[in-house]
């Protein structure tokens, strides 16, 4: 009976009918308008009928598919998408499952033009907010096909434009569809991920292939629209804006997969384009994800090419500028923690030529160009990244880098040998590089904050060892935390400028923090700039470097003890190149003599006491007639012009200091200060820094003379300073100030919180104690001497004191005469 009814029109179920009628008998008239809108009127008044009506339609799709009916499978796509936006109801999902799997056959077809209709199709049900969720739907067919498509290798160029597109679109709206739906399946899982991030990064890629087919301008509009490139940008854009926290890591990984696959680290353009994406993408809370993503592919890739590690390293210098601007939270140690790691690697590598520590048959040569390259590379990050930080976590770095650079000190012992000295020496001017770029720029008001104590004895121990490079390192360093007002690059050339009015110096009054600082660590600085001064391998970006720090440290933290100070270290700077015991070439001779005369030039106008310019002015002119050797103006030159002889210089080329002291004395400066040569006292970590082999016994013997005694011929015994008596001092002298401040706290305790007697007994017992000692001191003050009529036989047998000269009286240590 029912195929009978099936026969005969009038006898089938009426949504059969209304399908049928709304195909036309030629499918180039296109839909029935009126029939599809009868028959969208009887889905919403029937909803129970709806997914008969979406089978039905599905059959005859299948069907006209099979028959390359192409023009009806358009209709009743049509007619399908209609149907979706027009119903809302509760039985919808049963439609949807008869859409879904119409769209799966047409992309199954090899036509192009029917997988772009399916993928059409499924945009806009994607678009569709559902009112009812589905627990059984699945988009993984529609995943993998979108992908294919984006991969696709059509040998028209339009049409494989237009098929990568749908592709994209698909994506999208996969994206769109299951995303925020917690019931469907989660897109987020790696499975699904390792496919549509490559999709969308494969069409970002061949973005040049796009642009080099530079349409008319006419048409560059309408061609920037159809750009697959653009399009993927976008779908990406929104696929990492989607991702919660815990979902970065899932749509990172296929990233950096996707570049180790393609070889696109170097070179680095696409990388460093792909993570600004991707940072200007994601919520700024989640930043520190890609960088931690970043900082494991980097570790990962220890043993890869320089040039590999070298495009990470800049990617993650891009990446982490943008983070910077968020939430970095604890990434930024880990983030130099890594980079020192790798740096330190890096010179293992360049040391001993692979990654295995050792050459062998078959083992991968290192260039050693290629690690200084991916070295830079590390430094440049370094420096970058911590530009954007704010000052409290700059401050935080320069100690973190600061305590990793290897020192020859009691308690940092360092690697011996030919190859430890190497090694220890190219992490150390590494470090102090990636120190250099930290630094530069850094503006703290509080000069007890930027250089704190921990931080500049660890610097200034390395000021003096005999590498030229690392004590060049250490002046550029100092010089960047001190010029807070940008006046470095004004002292980049040495000269004896006539008025320094010409290089608008910004000068600031010292701060009492700075006054601090000064005071208790100005001598530390001095003694290191004057033995700075006396190095024999010192050159002439040395002297410049001695300059602008002097200079700096005139204008930044200078008061009027500083200046003084100042002045006394340039004139025993002069004494160092008059006398030569340091046996200096003549080069470095000339050079502390013009070093003295254009820093004095500097400070007498700072100063701006005329006698005192005067007396600068005077000597000046008389080197310029006598001696040009001796400014700066013919020695720190590309050709320097040396005098062969400077012994027995005449007095009137020199500064004289009883000069200078009675003039700036009559200026209210301290003349009784300026009269005093100025004498650096060397240290035990002067002497540890100057020795040649670092790697050297560190244990010191110190011969202390006894200066109590006139004759000083009986000397103290030789006393062997170890570590472990150095530890046990240290230990006892944090015991005794913690007992001390035990003590102070229990007394402040006692007097907040006792009753008034009790503390008034407390007084008056210690009133009493101390009444009875200062009976005891008057009774021994006031005895009288012994009788100098010596010691005689009385008539009741008592013996008296014989007479006793009194250059031989023991008189009492409180006798005051």
């Amino acid at each position: 009976m029912y195929g009978v009814c099936g026969c005969c029109g009038a006898l089938r179920p009426r949504y059969k009918r209304l399908v049928d009628n709304i195909f036309p008998e030629d499918p180039e008239d296109g839909l029935v308008k009126t029939n599809m809108e009868k028959l969208t009127f009887y889905a919403l008044s029937a909803p129970e009928k709806l997914d008969r009506i979406g089978a039905y339609l599905s059959e005859r799709l299948i069907r006209d598919v099979g028959r390359h009916r192409y023009g009806y499978v358009c209709i009743a796509m049509e007619a399908l998408d209609q149907l979706l936006m027009a119903c809302h109801c509760q039985s919808i999902n049963l439609f949807v499952e008869s859409f879904l799997k119409m769209v799966a056959k047409l992309l199954e077809s090899e036509k192009p033009n029917l997988q772009i209709l399916g993928t059409n199709s499924f945009v806009k049900f994607a678009n569709i907010e559902e009112d009812t969720p589905s627990y059984h739907r699945s988009y993984d067919f529609f995943v993998s096909r979108f992908s294919e498509m984006c991969h696709s290798s059509h040998d028209d160029l339009e049409i494989k434009t237009k098929i990568r597109m749908s592709g994209i679109k698909g994506l999208q709206g996969v994206v769109r569809k299951t995303v925020n739906d917690e019931l469907q399946a989660n897109i987020w899982d790696p499975q699904h991920m390792d496919k549509i991030v490559p999709s969308l990064l494969f069409n970002l890629q061949h973005v040049e292939e796009a642009e080099s087919r530079s349409p008319s301008p006419l048409q560059a509009p309408e061609k920037e629209k159809e750009n697959p490139a653009e399009l993927a940008e976008r779908c990406l854009r929104e696929l990492l804006g989607r991702a919660a926290f815990g979902n970065i890591k899932n749509a990172i990984k296929p990233v950096l997969i996707h570049l180790d696959n393609h070889s696109l680290w170097e070179p680095k353009v696409f990388a460093i384009r792909c993570f600004k994406i991707i940072m200007y993408s994601i919520q700024p809370q989640h930043s520190h994800l890609v960088i931690q993503q970043l900082l494991s592919h980097l570790d990962a890739n220890s043993r890869s090419a320089a040039i590999v590690r070298a495009g990470i390293v800049e990617v993650l210098s891009e990446a982490a500028i943008i983070a910077a601007t968020g939430s970095v939270g604890p990434t930024v140690l880990e983030m130099f923690n890594t980079l020192l790691r790798q740096l330190r690697l890096s010179i293992d590598y360049a040391l001993t030529g692979s990654y295995d520590g050792a050459v062998s048959l078959g083992t991968k040569i290192i260039k050693e160009h290629e690690e200084c390259m991916f070295q830079e590379a590390v430094i440049k990050t370094i420096g970058s990244f911590a530009s954007t930080l704010p000052t409290y976590q700059r401050s935080e770095v320069i100690l973190f880098i600061m305590s990793k650079v290897p020192l020859p000190s009691l308690h940092h012992p360092i690697e011996t040998g030919r190859t430890g000295e190497n090694r220890n020496r190219l992490t150390q001017i590494m470090l102090l590089k990636s120190l250099l770029q930290v630094s530069t720029g850094f503006q703290c008001s509080n000069m007890m904050s930027a250089l704190p104590s921990n931080f500049l004895d660890r610097l200034l121990s390395t000021a003096l060892m005999e590498d030229a490079e690392i004590r060049l390192f250490v002046l550029e360093i100092l010089i960047s935390f001190i010029d807070r007002h940008g006046n470095r690059h004004k002292f980049s050339t040495i000269s004896t400028l006539s008025d320094i009015s010409v290089l608008k110096l910004k000068v600031d009054k010292c701060s009492r923090q700075d006054t601090v600082f000064m005071k208790k660590h100005s001598q530390q600085l001095y003694r290191h700039i004057y033995l700075s001064c006396k190095e024999e391998t010192n050159m002439q970006k040395h002297y410049k470097a001695l300059y602008g720090l002097l200079a700096l440290i005139s204008i930044e933290l200078a008061n009027e003890e500083v200046v003084v100070d100042l002045i006394r270290l340039v004139l025993a700077v002069q004494d160092v190149a008059q006398v030569n015991e340091e046996n200096l070439p003549v080069y470095n001779r000339c050079a502390l003599y013009a070093l003295g005369a254009a820093y004095l030039n500097l400070i007498s106008q700072l100063t701006t006491v005329p006698a005192f310019c005067q007396h600068i002015h005077e000597v000046i002119e008389t080197r310029k007639k006598e001696a040009p050797y001796m400014l700066p103006e013919d020695v720190f030159v590309e050709r320097p012009r040396l005098s062969q002889n400077l012994d027995g210089v005449v007095t009137e080329l020199l500064f004289r200091q009883s000069k200078i002291s009675e003039v700036l004395g009559g200026s209210g400066y301290n003349s009784d200060r300026l009269c005093m040569p100025y004498s650096p006292q060397l240290t035990d970590e002067d002497r540890l820094s100057k020795r040649k082999s670092i790697g050297e016994t560190i244990s010191l013997q110190v011969e202390v003379e006894s200066r109590n005694s006139p004759e000083k011929e009986e000397r103290v015994p030789a006393e062997e300073i170890t570590y472990e008596t150095l530890k046990k001092a240290i230990v006892d002298s944090v015991a005794v100030e913690e007992q001390e401040r035990e003590r102070r706290r229990q007394v402040v305790e006692k007097f907040q919180k006792a009753p008034f007697e009790e503390i008034a007994a407390h007084c008056g017992a210690r009133a009493s104690l101390l009444q009875s000692k200062l009976n005891q001191i008057f009774e021994i003050t006031i005895r009288p001497p012994p009788s100098p009529s010596g010691t005689i036989t009385a008539a009741y047998g008592q013996s008296q004191n014989h007479s006793i000269p009194v250059y031989e009286m023991k008189f009492p240590d409180l006798c005051v005469y």
